[in-house]
């Protein structure tokens, strides 16, 4: 796993063999459960995560219903709102799979940063980087219809149409699990005849 890590990592900045050593000696790698709940919606947290296996959602519980916001999956990373703004949650994190993740929190990350300034430029690249992937998500999301969001989604994420449950993967394109069954026998007639 530390290869991944390491791998993604070399993307940005080029580390020291003290470097790797240091990051390696604080304990960040975690292996968590299926359906274990990361964050709940009210709950205080200075954690961050980055998956270096597996899935995990952003979700908000509405009315008694999910509301699945996003997926991260292999090399992303979420930071969430209330860490950096130091407040409740507003919503869930939870494992789609078992996962292996990297969790670091807010102490951990300034003290890092402070010692080795590359991660501190690496982590403004990777915000910069997340920020206009959340934006184009977003825009595309307003502007296009439910079919148009799932072969989007077919196109630039096919994985998640096998590793997250129906009803999720629904949610997340802001229609009912009905919708989804008749939007995908549609597209699959259309691409018969």
């Amino acid at each position: 796993m530390q290869d991944i890590l390491f791998d993604f990592i070399s993307k940005y900045v080029s580390l020291t063999e003290d470097e790797k050593k240091a990051l390696l000696s604080l304990d960040l790698f975690h292996s968590v459960k299926k359906g274990t709940v990361l964050l709940k919606e009210g709950q205080k947290s200075k954690e961050s995560f980055f998956v270096l296996k597996g899935c995990i959602r952003t979700f908000y519980i509405i009315d008694g219903e999910e509301k699945t916001t996003a997926f991260y999956t292999e090399l992303d990373a979420l930071t969430p709102h209330s860490v950096v703004k130091n407040v409740p949650s507003d919503y869930f994190i939870g494992c789609v799979e078992d996962c292996i993740l990297l969790i670091s929190n807010t102490d951990m990350s300034v003290e890092v940063n402070s010692k080795f300034p590359k991660f501190d430029i690496m982590c403004r690249m990777l915000s910069e980087e997340l920020l206009a992937k959340q934006q184009i998500d977003f825009d595309e999301f307003k502007i296009s219809s439910p079919e148009q969001r799932y072969l989007n989604l077919l196109q630039k994420r096919p994985d998640l149409i096998q590793r997250v449950p129906q009803h999720q993967l629904a949610s997340y394109l802001g229609i009912k699990p009905q919708s989804l069954s008749r939007l995908r026998a549609r597209i699959l007639e259309k691409s018969k005849g």
